[in-house]
């Protein structure tokens, strides 16, 4: 078994330990760039949404490398992300590409025995102990806590630092030196190091930074790439931002829902706009809304693929908690379109808002 995956922001880090603990060949496609965004636009359905042709285009780059199985994670739900694997499984068919596809879902949409069954074909490439697989997966999780962790840090703590790019180069130097360990542990190693490094750095207490909150569709905000590197653009302007949903967030959140005790704080914010899940992310891209006025947070930023149904919701509600809360939000729509020229403009127009509310020039309502 020659396994790869998509691209999901910090997926990479934790996907590549844990295979490599299990000692399965697994092939990590080239970071997201334009040229996976090509290929993927070549090949998919030009209506469909901008994660599944990046995603397409991670699939065939790690095929030409020798990739045999796919592993990504489904959804039953009314997001169409639900139909991603049956779509991409038919596509690669048509373009001749004979690879498996592995799709993890939760038990309550397939039921225990076929997530086991699942399970199975992975750990039956493996010729490790089953202690062995336990230990291994228990530090893909780790590593997956770790990384989404320093990274966190790194986007707050740099509206406050000294030195101006501290923070962000200590990151990219992070993630780099971590893609190329060695091994879980030592992944471990260098995360932890980092870590320590980026919560040490000189800051100043007497700034007040700017803090923006990022909420919306899952894919487009926790991987960099589809959004332009906004956090990365916001970190460069000085600005403290914080985003709830990571690949760790969904990991807890998947295996508290079954009994319901998931997102507990989101879901009692949302409940006045919407009480329901509608499918996708937009019950948390609302109650993180929320959430950030009653955090101290100036703005907040939805980021969705263009055509996104359960996000093109929230956008319709997001103006009532902007004019109830009094807090400024702007929604960004993204596909393989999108020019960074007028995304920064309105990027640097909304961080002129913020500033000028500060001085009490404005008034957002």
């Amino acid at each position: 078994m020659k396994i790869t995956f998509p691209h999901l922001g910090n997926v990479c880090f934790a996907a590549k330990a844990l295979f490599d603990e299990l000692g399965i060949e697994c092939i990590v496609p080239p970071f997201n760039n334009k040229e996976a965004l090509k290929i993927g636009t070549l090949y998919s359905p030009e209506e469909i949404c901008l994660p599944f042709k990046i995603m397409i285009g991670n699939y065939l780059q790690s095929i030409e490398k020798g990739a045999d199985t796919i592993l990504i994670t489904g959804s039953c739900g009314p997001c169409r992300f639900g139909e991603y694997c049956e779509l991409q499984i038919e596509l690669l068919k048509k373009l001749n590409k004979k690879v498996d596809f592995i799709v993890m879902d939760v038990p309550s949409d397939i039921g225990i025995k076929e997530l086991i069954r699942r399970i199975g074909k992975i750990s039956a490439a493996s010729n490790r102990s089953k202690s062995q697989k336990v230990k291994a997966l228990y530090k893909a999780l780790k590593i997956q806590n770790l990384i989404d962790g320093i990274e966190a840090d790194a986007h707050y703590i740099s509206g406050y630092e000294k030195n101006k790019g501290e923070c962000k180069r200590l990151l990219n130097r992070c993630k780099s030196e971590a893609i190329n360990a060695k091994g879980a542990d030592e992944m471990i190693d260098i995360i932890s190091e980092y870590s320590k490094k980026i919560n040490s750095i000189e800051v100043d207490d007497s700034k007040n930074p700017l803090k923006i909150a990022l909420v919306g569709e899952i894919y487009t905000i926790i991987e960099p790439f589809s959004n332009l590197y906004i956090e990365d653009k916001l970190m460069d302007y000085g600005v403290s931002t914080k985003r709830v949903l990571t690949p760790s967030w969904w990991v807890k959140n998947t295996f508290l829902s079954p009994l319901k005790i998931n997102s507990l704080d989101i879901k009692s914010a949302s409940k006045n706009y919407i009480p329901l899940c509608i499918g996708g992310h937009a019950m948390e891209c609302v109650g993180e809304s929320v959430i950030a006025k009653n955090e101290g947070f100036d703005g907040v930023i939805q980021i969705f693929p263009m055509g996104c149904m359960p996000e093109i919701v929230s956008k319709a509600v997001l103006p009532s908690i902007s004019k109830d809360l009094d807090i400024p939000i702007m929604s960004l729509v993204v596909d393989e379109m999108t020019g960074e020229a007028g995304y920064v403009t309105r990027l640097e127009a909304f961080i002129d808002l913020l500033e000028r509310r500060r001085q009490s020039v404005l008034s957002w309502s």
